[in-house]
């Protein structure tokens, strides 16, 4: 049995006090509720540092746990049962570690009451939808009206090699020499090393309030401890939001080795970045890895060429084990981001400019319904191709090694896909390559899930 401590503690750094329904609704066990949602996302920070990506295996662990809030008439309290040992030293909770508690707690109450519950957002809309992200980062104190433009967001796997990740060290040690902050999706590796690397930089620079900021969504936070370097952590509802927090936080973007899931989230900006009314803005995207990932790179790079076209290549840049350059790459992207923005007297802290279609917006739910009514061809504008291919890409991997897609094949058959035979031989190949590379998990041989019909 794993060590395990019993307490009451109080919140740290924000939302002491609560309504009695929102105490209510919180203890409230049934579907309608927030219990269950509020129990996996404590036990994942608590489990903070040590890295997994199985929540179901670490809900196991401590099948006991339990979270309570309690009302008292000076603010709220949270009783903790059978929590993580490790969360604490001498019986005291480890300062960061009970913010992170108290930012889910923040998090959970304002989406459900502000965003999923009220009218005050259209969320069938595109203005509706942005102005809400940016409620939920305002909320929680993630937007710096203050600061000049700083912010890398980092993306990449959450399980890769050791030398992938003592190369996102590098890469994050290098930024942090040159004044620049890390946002991620808050995990381990790629997610972790860029974090870990700027906090030895900003030391030895003497930044005292350097940002390291964790965007996630419940599902992810619940399968994959946050690391802990995070020092802000906001929890969006969906992955949608989550991607459009990055976009609009972040001043540019590095892309680490990783899987699937980070090819998808190369095709969502790359779509964003297409779209007519953005192609002006400057936004900095580099793709890094050391040597032995200059495959996986430059297998995205042949598919991204031939489906979306060279002007989608001219929003990025691909440099291989190269932690000073890639630094020095993104300081000059972000200074043109910071001179752009003085000029339009846009806002530093979120980019209101960025156009993004309700194609990137809108979750996709990959039914065999929504996969055959998938528009698969290149006659379409690039932008509404790489909605697409994000679309049938999340089908094809859902199917493949989620559990759900994986049942509804079983059930259905494969997906039927209407799409160019040759553009979807590449896609094919492209993730046949991630299987070679082990950036697949499966648990037998990869079979394709779909048919072109």
């Amino acid at each position: 049995m794993p060590d395990t401590i019993s307490a009451t503690i109080s919140p740290e750094g924000s939302l002491e006090v609560l309504s009695q329904a929102e105490v209510n609704r919180l203890r409230d066990t049934s579907s309608a509720g927030l219990h269950d949602l509020l129990r996996c996302c404590a036990l994942a920070v608590l489990n903070c540092g040590n890295p997994t990506d199985d929540g179901r295996a670490v809900m196991e662990t401590y099948r006991d746990f339990d979270i309570e809030v309690l009302q008292e008439d000076r603010g709220i309290r949270l009783k903790l049962t059978q929590a993580p040992a490790e969360a604490f030293v001498d019986g005291k909770m480890i300062r960061g570690i009970r913010e992170l508690l108290s930012a889910v707690l923040r998090d959970v109450v304002y989406v459900y009451n502000e965003i999923q519950t009220q009218r005050r957002f259209d969320l069938s809309t595109g203005e509706g939808t942005t102005n809400a992200v940016f409620h939920i980062l305002r909320k929680a104190g993630a937007l710096k009206p203050g600061r000049d433009p700083s912010l890398v967001v980092c993306w990449g796997g959450h399980s890769i090699s050791r030398e992938e990740y003592e190369y996102t060290k590098d890469v994050g040690y290098h930024l942090g020499l040159r004044d620049m902050d890390i946002c991620t999706g808050c995990g381990p590796g790629a997610m972790k090393g860029p974090m870990k690397g700027a906090n030895v930089a900003h030391a030895k620079q003497r930044r005292k309030e350097g940002r390291y900021l964790g965007i996630s969504e419940p599902g992810i936070i619940a399968a994959e401890s946050p690391n802990p370097i995070v020092n802000e952590l906001v929890i969006m509802p969906d992955i949608e939001k989550r991607l459009e927090a990055f976009v609009r936080v972040g001043h540019g973007i590095l892309v680490f080795p990783g899987g699937v899931g980070t090819a998808e989230e190369i095709l969502y900006l790359l779509g964003i970045l297409l779209h007519p009314d953005n192609r002006e803005i400057p936004f900095p995207v580099v793709f890094t890895g050391p040597a032995n990932s200059a495959d996986y790179f430059a297998r995205i790079d042949e598919f991204l060429a031939y489906t979306l076209g060279e002007e989608a290549r001219s929003r990025y840049q691909i440099l291989i084990d190269d932690p000073t350059g890639v630094a020095r790459a993104m300081r000059r992207g972000i200074d043109e981001v910071t001179a752009f923005r003085r000029e339009q007297q846009d806002a530093f802290y979120y980019n209101w400019r960025l156009t993004i279609d309700r194609d990137f917006q809108a979750p996709f739910e990959p039914t065999h319904e929504a996969m055959a009514s998938l528009a698969l061809n290149r006659d379409l504008p690039v932008h509404e191709l790489a909605a697409n291919l994000r679309r049938a890409f999340s089908g094809i991997v859902a199917g493949n090694v989620k559990d759900k897609g994986v049942r509804a094949i079983e059930a259905k058959g494969p997906f039927r896909l209407s799409a160019e035979p040759e553009l979807m031989r590449r896609l094919d190949e492209l993730l046949t390559s991630f299987v070679g590379q082990g950036r697949m998990k499966l648990s037998g041989d990869y079979v394709p899930c779909y048919t072109l019909g």
